[in-house]
């Protein structure tokens, strides 16, 4: 069952996403996204309810955030769920994903 307030789409190739929390510090690859959050591969996600910063580089320009993780998937990543981001970030998201979701 499907309890995500917004979809999540696969990411295009090759998108990086650059975060951090209290005891760890990266960059991945992202496996989905959406404007609710997104799934970051790695083999060292961080525990559950940590507070994460993210930074994509999407061709629209930066997407800053702070998120927390939702689900762990031991050695494969994490789900996160944003919780804080500015209003030109979340616009610059939400335009970068309207092609993906077949909004455009």
């Amino acid at each position: 069952m499907e309890l995500r307030r917004y979809p999540r789409v696969a990411s295009p190739a090759g998108v990086l996403v650059a975060w951090q929390s209290s005891t760890s510090r990266a960059v991945s690859y992202l496996d989905t996204i959406g404007l609710g959050g997104l799934f970051v591969l790695t083999r060292k996600p961080v525990p559950i309810r940590s507070t994460v910063q993210v930074l994509l580089d999407l061709p629209l320009g930066e997407v800053r955030a702070r998120a927390v993780v939702r689900r762990v998937s031991p050695t494969r990543g994490m789900g996160i769920e944003f919780i804080a981001m500015s209003q030109e970030d979340r616009a610059r998201l939400s335009k970068s994903l309207q092609p993906l979701l077949g909004t455009a």
